[in-house]
């Protein structure tokens, strides 16, 4: 062992969300892309997708992962906020700590 410190607390949480967001991506691509054929989107307006069917998964799946990340994100900000000074003792008064 070097001793050398790891990744800091905001890294770990990048990484967590970063790499559950890959999974759920794939997932949902693999949903999605098992009812939806590519090569029959089309745009809002009525004109036929002018893309590859390969450019139509990569393109829904980097949009997928980047929807979840922000969702997956923003989820473990709320869990983690600082607290407002009202913690609740976990002993009662004149219990050693």
């Amino acid at each position: 062992m070097t001793g050398a410190p790891g990744p800091s607390r905001i890294a770990r949480f990048a990484m967590a969300v970063a790499w559950a967001s890959f999974l759920a991506a794939g997932v949902m691509e693999a949903l999605v892309f098992s009812v939806v054929d590519p090569q029959d989107l089309r745009w809002f307006g009525g004109a036929p997708v002018d893309l590859s069917p390969q450019a139509v998964y990569t393109l829904s799946f980097l949009i997928f992962w980047g929807v979840i990340a922000v969702g997956a994100s923003l989820a473990l900000l709320l869990v983690n906020l600082p607290d407002d000074g009202r913690r609740v003792p976990r002993h009662a008064p004149g219990w050693p700590h």
